[in-house]
């Protein structure tokens, strides 16, 4: 649990620091960091950092990890170490598992099998309602108690607005946070890509942009009423706007993307690419470039994976029946900067920021930051090595990712968690 990092440049957006220095941790937590540190024992593991990256450990505040349920797609151990490929050293698992995370005893199932399983830190996102049926309220408050972190019935949206007035209002007293899947399935129904010119060149029922956005205003008036709401995976140019202007009214709201809407949009699916199928769609270009300036400009405040296995079956089928979905965690990184910070349409920090504090500070977690008596969670990173993506090298169990074959910039070389080295020169080590 103890390791000294020499001469990294040291980028931690929290506290407004970008400078070369050393950090020493020791017995899981940041010890020091400053200028010539020497490890207090010949024992402690000492990296060379020099002309390497150091940052805070990154937070995916959206991944789904498939346990209970689904081992062939996913398990904690496989999606963890995934995650740490990825840079990633704290993940928060969505609930939407076969059953549900909905009651006490799975977050408990859920933190007790990280505890042994675990590569990395995992918060269990506890269902908003029983079932995630969109009828009757969690237990919020004994699920909180058991490790949960934050509430969504992600997949699915809570269709009632009376039901999402309740669920705000019930976290409200508990200071935990409510994830909105914002999806109108009255108009999204039936839909296999964004409803466009290419949609109808396909042939593929078409899910329109408004199937979002009628959602986002939903929740955006009920935040303004009855407490804080976090929307998910963000894909259209009108929800950033809507968005855009909540803030500005100071309705508490937060919101999230994820890669793919800032690096493809829907003409991926042409050839019935089921590798690019997901939900939200892939968009238009202008959404592309509407999500780009939202992260740009703040309105956007956090870049999450929604890391979605699927196994190879529930892809290689007919485009209609393909499952939604693609996993991201060990590429997310990656894309971030060779999409957004290599071409210069987002500063290095403000990139790790939506990565590490942001989501830190939106779900109340003490991590996200390298502070002296905070978490030993750091990653290093060679910024300029370039590499192909490679999906039969990843460490998920399903490699459903349109991203094969890319060529990209950035390669995690260490990740440590609570002073453990679990990735050593790019390759997990425990």
């Amino acid at each position: 649990m103890d390791v000294l990092i020499k001469s990294g440049r040291v980028i931690d957006p929290a506290s407004n620091l970008d400078a070369v220095s050393d950090i020493l941790i020791q017995e899981g937590k940041i010890k020091s960091l400053g200028q010539r540190l020497q490890p207090p024992s010949s024992r402690i593991p000492v990296i060379d950092a020099k002309n390497l990256l150091v940052l805070p450990g990154l937070i995916d505040m959206h991944a789904h990890l498939r346990d209970p349920g689904n081992p062939e797609e996913e398990t904690i151990a496989s999606g963890t170490r995934a995650a740490a490929l990825g840079g990633f050293t704290s993940v928060l698992c969505m609930a939407n598992t076969d059953p549900p995370v909905d009651n006490p005893a799975m977050v408990k199932y859920v933190t007790s099998k990280a505890r042994l399983e675990g590569a990395v830190n995992v918060f269990p996102v506890g269902a908003v309602t029983k079932g995630m049926a969109g009828v009757e309220l969690t237990e919020m408050g004994r699920m909180l108690m058991e490790g949960a972190r934050a509430f969504s019935d992600d997949g699915r949206p809570v269709k009632s607005a009376s039901v999402m007035r309740r669920a705000l209002e019930y976290a409200r007293q508990f200071d935990t946070l409510i994830i909105s899947h914002c999806e109108d399935l009255g108009l999204s129904e039936g839909g296999d890509m964004n409803e466009s010119y290419t949609s109808t060149i396909l042939g593929l029922h078409g899910i329109p942009a408004l199937a979002e956005e009628t959602m986002v205003m939903r929740d955006i008036m009920l935040a303004r009423e009855f407490g804080r709401v976090h929307i998910a995976h963000v894909s259209t140019a009108r929800s950033v706007e809507l968005i855009r202007k909540a803030k500005a009214e100071g309705v508490k709201i937060t919101c999230e993307t994820c890669p793919h809407y800032f690096t493809l949009t829907e003409g991926e699916v042409e050839g019935y690419n089921t590798q690019a199928k997901v939900n939200p769609p892939l968009r238009g270009g202008k959404d592309l470039e509407a999500v780009v300036l939202g992260l740009k400009d703040g309105t956007i405040d956090v870049i999450a994976t929604d890391h979605a296995p699927h196994h190879e079956e529930e892809k290689k089928v007919e485009f209609g029946k393909a499952a939604n979905g693609m996993v991201g965690l060990e590429t997310a990184l990656a894309l971030v900067l060779t999409e957004l910070v290599g071409t210069n349409a987002l500063p290095l920090k403000k990139a790790i920021e939506k990565l590490t504090v942001n989501p830190a500070g939106i779900l109340n977690l003490k991590k996200g930051t390298i502070k002296a008596g905070w978490d030993g969670d750091l990653i290093v990173v060679d910024p300029n090595k370039e590499w192909t993506v490679d999906v039969s090298k990843f460490a998920s169990k399903s490699k459903n990712s349109p991203y094969q074959g890319w060529r990209v910039k950035g390669s995690v070389v260490y990740t440590i968690v609570g002073g453990k080295i679990v990735v050593k020169n790019g390759q997990i080590s425990i």
